[in-house]
């Protein structure tokens, strides 16, 4: 699918408040509940239908589900009973328990929740069968409206469900999340993180817990107490491990939640614990410190109740710190906001957004192990003028996500490998080209190149100006981004990209017929005996002069021209409208077509009589023309091949197209300026 580059200015980070409605009627939740409540009828949503493409895209459901309301699998439904808690979040028959991690971390923080879930939603007297949620989404919040039709088998629900039977908020919300990515099969699989993010709009980073910092509890215990989200797993070595259990009733490939850390006093002296949450309920912990250990004997009961430790089979249990370093590998932190987890001191960040695209043939130039395309990147310049207080450095965030990919994932599409590097900037403020990526080290760059949603990753960097390069691993991968910029003190972003300036040579007049040179004089001839006396040729004409004197010329292979081409070059030099060619213009051509044949035969480096449409960007730019990333794309998908090959026949159509445009916007820009300056003088 051709995905156009997207307008990467700087932008504020998004606020919930002004969520987005994403009904297909372009109505919103109120108006549409109200609409159901006039006519007396039960919402039903056409934009997520009851049916089995709303399930799988796959397969076909491996048992026959009927999708029922929740008052036709109780009698008495409710949307929170008792308050939305961890509890409320079983795994039903659906791979999908990073998300299941992210909902039980989200209830433990009232007022996130209530933005995700609003709370104003029942099953009472204005129940009209419709509820929504919102949730982030690069830089975007989105109001998610469905009806509360739900996949059951057997009169129960299939897929997430709450312990109480009766409650249907987590339900829904799962509901809500998988029309938001397409369909329920969509949430299989994923990263807690990612879960997270779209609950909050926070910004995520990971911990090896091997390699964890020496003050990690500290780390965790900040987190949590900011009301930061918190996930963890344990690695699997093969795809045979996955959801493995090990001996200590530990679940391999499988996200839990972190729901608390504390210390304990036991035996007159102070152990860290961490409580962990597995989505399924069930499966818990088996080794020192789960729920029936006998280290629990040895705690008061006021030290208990504190912990609100209690011995139920709810997938929820405490252990010690160590043990946990010893049994997980991964730890997920979604920042709130992203206040530094290193020091006491809570910090405000900058935040700044950018969007953009990876095109084939454009700006999908892959990673710096191909350099011959990596320079081809979107480029983005970081000036960083404030130091932190008190440090000699700056402290920033790099967030770089692909956007959309879940949701394609019915259409083929999986997670790309990505990431980015950072290089000093030379001091000049346009895209910079191949040979300074090939002569320059970068500065820093994202810990590692990895097929997740996003990468992010916290850099101390001196004051000055640096350049970002978002990257697929492989080039000629196409996908959305978006790229986040989070920093302590006051950062500006600028796209290198996004100029557009137009620097050609004044225009030529033909030499008088005494002064021509040897070759025009030749053409002279030519153009006689075709043309007759009037000495205009038609555009089929000209085709045949044209290649027949290419055809001499040894240094240049290509095809020939086509007579489309040549109508384009009589359209940009006919000057009195006849659709004929003088030759007075021809000689004006014949000089710009000498220039354009030596910029081509530049860049065609393996002289094969095309050029890759990576090395578009400098081709034009040598023919006077800087166009930013919009125009680009739009250029190589219309005049490159398959194999991000473009002709001399193509780049002639394009320069002769753009040479018109620049003409029409020097002749509106003179007109405007005219305009201007009549009014001043009134």
């Amino acid at each position: 699918m051709p995905y156009l580059y997207q307008d990467s200015k700087p932008r504020p980070a998004a606020h919930p408040g002004g969520a987005r409605g994403t009904h297909s009627s372009g109505k919103g939740y109120e108006e549409l509940k109200q609409e159901c409540l006039r006519r007396g009828v039960l919402f039903e949503d056409s934009d997520f239908p009851a049916c089995n493409s709303s399930l799988f895209f796959s397969e076909n459901p491996p048992i026959p589900f009927v999708w029922k309301r929740p008052g036709d699998i109780v009698k008495d439904p409710k949307f929170i009973l008792g308050g939305a808690t961890r509890t409320d979040i079983c795994q039903g028959d659906l791979g999908d328990c990073w998300l299941l991690a992210a909902i039980a971390s989200l209830t433990l923080n009232e007022k996130i929740l209530a933005r995700v879930v609003p709370l104003d939603q029942n099953f009472g007297p204005d129940y009209a069968g419709i509820f929504h949620f919102q949730f982030w989404q690069h830089n975007e919040w989105l109001d998610v409206v469905i009806d509360d039709r739900l996949p059951t088998f057997k009169g129960r629900l299939v897929f997430l469900h709450s312990a109480e039977l009766n409650e249907f908020w987590s339900a829904l919300l799962e509901k809500a999340y998988a029309k938001l990515n397409g369909s329920y099969e969509s949430l299989k699989g994923g990263s807690t993180i990612e879960a997270m993010e779209d609950f909050t709009g926070g910004i995520g980073e990971m911990y090896d817990v091997k390699a964890a910092p020496d003050n990690f509890y500290k780390i965790l215990e900040k987190a949590l107490k900011r009301c930061s989200m918190v996930g963890c797993s344990i690695d699997t070595s093969s795809a045979a491990e996955s959801e493995a259990r090990t001996p200590f009733g530990l679940v391999k490939g499988h996200a839990y939640s972190v729901t608390g850390i504390e210390e304990v006093s036991y035996r007159g002296r102070q152990v860290q614990l961490i409580r962990i949450r597995n989505p399924w309920g069930q499966v818990e912990w088996n080794g020192p410190w789960s729920d029936n250990s006998p280290e629990w004997r040895s705690v008061s009961p006021s030290e208990q109740r504190r912990l609100a430790q209690a011995a139920q089979d709810d997938g929820e249990f405490w252990m010690k710190f160590e043990d946990f370093k010893v049994h997980f590998d991964k730890v997920e932190i979604c920042n709130l906001t992203p206040d530094a987890l290193e020091d006491s001191t809570a910090h405000k960040w900058e935040v700044t957004i950018h969007q953009g695209s990876w095109v084939r043939g454009a700006t999908a130039g892959g990673c710096r192990n191909f350099l011959e395309t990596f320079w081809t990147n979107p480029q983005i310049k970081l000036h960083l003028t404030e130091k932190d207080d008190g440090q000699d450095d700056c402290t920033f965030i790099a967030a770089l996500m692909q956007k959309g990919r879940r949701k394609l994932k019915k259409l083929g599409a999986e997670m790309l490998t990505i990431g980015y590097s950072i290089y000093e900037s030379p001091g000049r403020d346009e895209h910079l080209g191949k040979d300074f990526f090939r002569y320059h080290p970068s500065k820093a760059r994202s810990k590692t190149y990895i097929n997740l949603r996003e990468v992010s990753h916290r850099f101390k960097l001196p004051p000055g100006d640096y350049i970002l390069i978002p990257t697929t691993f492989e080039p000629h991968q196409e996908a959305d981004f978006c790229l986040r910029i989070f920093s302590e003190k006051k950062a500006i972003t600028e796209d290198l990209d996004e100029n557009v300036a137009i620097d050609l040579p004044e225009p030529l007049h033909p030499t008088p017929s005494s002064q021509e040179t040897e070759e025009e004089k030749q053409f002279r001839a030519l153009f006689e005996q075709i043309s007759g006396k009037d000495m205009e040729i038609s555009a089929e004409e000209l085709e045949y002069v044209l290649n027949a004197v290419l055809k001499k010329t040894k240094n240049i292979k290509f095809k020939n021209l086509s007579l489309i081409s040549c109508r384009n070059i009589i359209s940009l030099l006919d000057t009195n409208g006849n659709g004929k060619l003088e030759f007075s213009e021809f000689k004006v051509f014949w000089e710009k077509m000498k220039k354009w044949i030596s910029i081509f035969l530049q860049f065609d480096f393996d002289k094969s009589g095309s050029m890759s449409s990576y090395e578009l960007r400098g081709a034009l730019k040598a023919a006077g023309y800087q166009l930013n990333n919009y125009l680009l794309q739009l250029i190589v998908l219309r005049y490159s091949d398959e194999q991000f090959q473009i002709e001399f026949d193509d780049f002639l159509n394009c320069l002769i197209r753009l040479e018109n445009a620049s003409r029409v916007f020097q002749a509106l820009s003179a007109k405007n300026k005219e305009f201007i300056n009549l009014n001043i003088g009134k």
